[in-house]
C-alpha cells in the first residue's frame, strides 16, 4: 500500500472480530507506536486526500482549542458519504455529475453581472472596510437593521472573486440561506456553492468534492459547518449576524464556535475577516473598542427609512386589571387589526413552541414529567401529545392523575401553537403561518414558509427565534413581542445581552421598505434597564452596564470560561466522583477559579445524571497549559476502575 497511501487518504481498519471503521491517515512515519495495540490497514478506501494540509492544521487547532479528539473533528468535517467504501469506486461519469453546482443558473454570470449601486452611506462603509483591512485582519461592521449590510457584502465578495480569491460567507441559520441564495446566484452564478446540514449527505459530499477539485467554488454560502470545507485560495471570510448563539455547536463534539473558528481559518489562510451585525456580541465589540479589530459604523437604514417605533406594554398591570386577552394586550390586538385592514403583514414573536408549557392536575397540582429527563412535558395540540423538548420522547395525554386519580387537567403557559389558536379566534379571516422547529423541520419546509410569507400568501407569521435572524420581509409593518420576560428570566450571565440582541433583531423586521414600522413589546418588567435600552436602541448603555458586571464577577471578556460536564446513569455513583473531580480541578486551578460541582437547570437528560463545573480562566494563564491540565485530569479520572460508565467532556467558551 505504500504507493497508494498519503496524508489525507481514507483507509479501512478492522477493530475486534467484525467491526470496521473508515479513518483518515493523519501522518506517515516510520516510528514504532508505543503504549497501544496497532491495528493493520485492511484496505485503502480512497487514495486521494480528502483534506488539504491547511485543513488538517485547522482541524488540529479545533481539536486543541476545544479540548476534543482529532477524530471527532474529522468525523464532523468530512461528509459521511465520502467515508463510505463505495466512494472510491464511483465511475468518472458519476464523479463529473458530483461536481455540478447545486444551483441551476447559467454559466459566465460573473462576466456580465451588474451590481446594484450602493447608497452614499453604504459606499462609505464599504470603503472604510477596505481601508480597515489594510491595517487590521478583522473588522466589525456595526450596521443597524435594514441598513443594507448584505449589499455591501456582495460588493466585497465581487471584488475578491474578481481578484481570483475565494470567499466564505457564513450565516447563523439555514433559513437565512434560503432568502439570500437567489440574490447571490444572480451575481455569482455557478461560482457559488451552498453548504448546510439540511442538504442530504450526497449533496454535501458534492460540494466538498468540488472544493477539492481543480475548479472549486469561488463563493461558499453556508452555516457553521462550512468552516470545515477545503479552500485553496481563501481571501475573505464574512460572518453575518456574528452575535448569534447558533454559531456555537453544542452536541456532539467538537463544541466549536464558528465565529472563532472562521477567524482562525482566515488567519491560517492569510485572509481577511468581516464580522457583521446590528447588535454585536459584548466580546466582539470590546475587541473593536480596544483596537484589536477594525470598526465601521453604518447608522442609517437603506433608503432613509426610519427605525421602527417601539411601544412598551406593561402586562403585569393589564393582568391585574384583567384586561389581557390570552397572550395579547388590547393595544397589540388593535395594532394587528389596523395592519390587516391596510393589507400589511404582521410578525408575532414568542420564544416557546408547542401549545402549553405544562399540563397540571386541577386537583392536586401533579405535573407529568419526562421519564428520562428532569423536565416537565410540553403539550402539543397538533398531535395531542406531551413531548420532552430535551430527548424528544412523546407521551399520551393522561386521562387520570396518578397522584389523586382525578380526571381534570389544566394547560398552563402558552407556546406558538396556542398563540396561533388565539389569534385565529380574534382574526378569523387572517391567513396565519407558524414557523418553529415543529413546522420547519426540513429544508423544504423552511423554504416554503419563507417563500409563502415573502410572496404575501399569509398575513401573520408566528414564530420563535427563527423569525429574529435577519429575515427580510418587505410587507411587514408591525411586530408583536408577546413575552420579553421569557429570555430575561434565564439563569445565565448573558441573559440581558441576549435579550437585547433578540428584541432588537425582531423589532428590526418591521418597516423595512415602506414607511416607519411599529413594534409592540409586552413585558412584566416595563421599567427595567434592558427594556429601556431596547426601546431607545441604546447599545452603548447596554454594553457599558454588562462590562461593569462582568468585570466585577470575572466573566468574559475579562476571564475565559470552560464548562466541565460529568454524566453517569447512576446518581449515587456520580456524586462522589464529582467531589473527586472538584478536588483535582481545585488543585490545578485554585479554589477561586472553580464553581461547582452543581446541578445544571436540567440535571438529567436521556437518563444521564449531570454535574457541572465552571472554570474561570484568567488572561495570564497559558491556553495550551490549561488544556493540557484538563486532558491530564480527564485521563486520571477515567482510568480509575471506579469510574466505569462515567462521561467527562469540556465545553470551551460556552454560550
Amino acid at each position: 500500500m505504500e504507493q497508494e497511501v498519503c496524508v489525507g487518504s481514507l483507509v479501512n481498519v478492522c477493530f475486534g472480530k467484525s467491526k470496521t471503521y473508515i479513518g483518515m491517515v493523519a501522518r506517515l512515519h516510520s516510528v514504532k507506536p508505543q503504549g497501544f495495540e496497532v491495528k493493520p490497514i485492511k484496505e485503502v478506501v480512497c487514495p486521494s486526500p480528502v483534506a488539504t494540509q491547511r485543513q488538517m492544521e485547522f482541524w488540529q487547532w479545533i481539536s486543541h482549542y476545544y479540548a476534543c479528539p482529532f477524530g471527532e473533528v474529522y468525523n464532523t468535517a468530512v461528509p459521511a458519504k465520502m467515508k463510505a467504501p463505495l466512494s472510491a469506486r464511483v465511475s468518472k461519469s458519476k464523479q463529473s455529475q458530483m461536481l455540478r453546482p447545486l444551483i441551476d443558473v447559467s454559466d459566465g454570470m460573473m462576466d456580465d453581472v451588474c451590481l446594484s449601486p450602493l447608497s452614499p452611506a453604504q459606499q462609505s462603509a464599504h470603503d472604510s472596510i477596505l481601508t480597515s483591512f489594510k491595517e487590521k485582519d478583522i473588522t466589525l461592521l456595526h450596521g443597524v437593521t435594514s441598513s443594507g449590510k448584505t449589499e455591501i457584502y456582495i460588493h466585497l465578495i465581487y471584488k475578491y472573486v474578481r481578484e481570483g480569491k475565494q470567499v466564505l460567507y457564513l450565516l447563523p441559520e439555514i433559513a437565512l440561506t434560503t432568502q439570500i441564495t437567489d440574490r447571490l446566484a444572480q451575481v455569482f452564478g455557478d461560482d457559488m456553492g451552498v453548504y448546510h446540514s439540511m442538504f442530504t449527505d450526497v449533496q454535501r459530499a458534492k460540494v466538498y468534492r468540488r472544493q477539492l477539485s481543480s475548479e472549486p467554488y469561488k463563493l461558499i454560502l453556508g452555516v457553521r459547518s462550512s468552516v470545515f470545507l477545503p479552500f485553496d485560495n481563501l481571501g475573505l471570510v464574512i460572518v453575518d449576524e456574528e452575535h448569534e448563539t447558533s454559531y456555537k455547536q453544542q452536541d456532539p463534539a467538537p463544541r466549536y464556535h464558528a465565529r472563532a473558528a472562521a477567524v482562525m481559518l482566515a488567519r491560517l489562510s492569510g485572509a481577511k475577516t468581516l464580522l457583521g451585525t446590528a447588535t454585536p456580541s459584548v466580546e466582539t465589540y470590546h475587541l473593536a473598542q480596544t483596537g484589536r479589530y477594525g470598526y465601521v459604523r453604518l447608522a442609517e437604514r437603506f433608503g432613509g427609512v426610519n427605525l421602527p417605533q417601539v411601544e412598551v406594554v406593561d402586562t403585569a398591570r393589564l393582568r391585574f386589571q384583567r384586561r389581557m386577552k390570552g397572550a395579547f394586550s388590547p393595544v397589540l390586538l388593535d395594532a394587528i387589526g389596523d395592519a390587516l385592514s391596510q393589507h400589511q403583514q404582521v410578525i408575532l414573536f414568542h420564544n416557546r413552541r408547542g401549545y402549553s408549557s405544562l399540563v397540571e392536575c386541577k386537583a392536586c397540582g401533579w405535573v407529568p414529567r419526562c421519564a428520562h429527563c428532569d423536565v416537565s412535558l410540553t403539550y402539543h395540540k397538533s398531535n395531542n401529545l406531551l413531548v420532552c423538548h430535551y430527548c424528544g420522547k412523546s407521551y399520551s395525554l393522561p386521562t387520570q392523575c396518578p397522584a389523586c386519580e382525578q380526571h381534570e387537567f389544566v394547560k398552563k403557559g402558552s407556546g406558538t401553537e396556542r398563540v396561533e389558536d388565539q389569534i385565529a379566534r380574534h382574526f378569523p379571516d387572517a391567513r396565519i403561518l407558524r414557523m418553529d422547529t415543529d413546522t420547519a423541520h426540513t429544508r423544504a419546509a423552511y423554504e416554503q414558509i419563507i417563500t409563502d410569507f415573502s410572496e404575501r400568501k399569509y398575513d401573520i407569521l408566528i414564530g420563535t427565534q427563527m423569525v429574529t435572524k435577519g429575515l427580510d420581509f418587505g410587507g411587514v409593518t408591525l411586530v408583536g413581542i408577546l413575552d420579553a420576560d421569557v429570555m430575561l428570566n434565564q439563569p445565565d450571565f448573558r441573559s440581558f445581552e441576549r435579550t437585547f440582541h433578540i428584541l432588537t433583531q425582531v423589532a428590526g423586521r418591521a418597516g423595512r421598505k415602506d414607511g416607519q414600522g411599529r413594534v409592540i413589546l409586552q413585558t412584566k418588567r416595563a421599567d427595567s434597564d434592558i427594556i429601556r435600552q431596547v426601546v431607545t436602541g441604546d447599545y452603548a448603555s447596554m454594553f457599558a452596564q454588562q462590562m461593569e458586571e462582568r468585570r466585577l464577577f470575572n466573566y468574559p471578556p475579562f476571564h475565559r470560561l470552560i464548562y466541565v460536564y460529568m454524566k453517569h446513569l447512576d446518581a449515587s455513583r456520580l456524586e462522589p466522583l464529582s467531589q473527586q473531580m472538584a478536588q483535582l480541578l481545585t488543585d490545578a486551578f485554585g479554589v477561586s477559579c472553580i464553581l461547582g460541582p452543581a446541578r445544571p437547570p436540567v440535571s438529567r437528560i436521556q437518563s444521564m445524571h449531570i454535574r457541572q463545573f465552571i472554570i474561570k480562566v484568567a488572561p495570564r494563564l497559558s491556553t495550551a497549559a490549561v488544556r493540557q491540565q484538563l486532558a491530564t485530569i480527564r485521563t486520571q479520572m477515567l482510568t480509575a476502575p471506579s469510574t466505569s460508565g462515567l462521561i467527562i467532556y469540556y465545553d470551551v467558551d460556552p454560550m
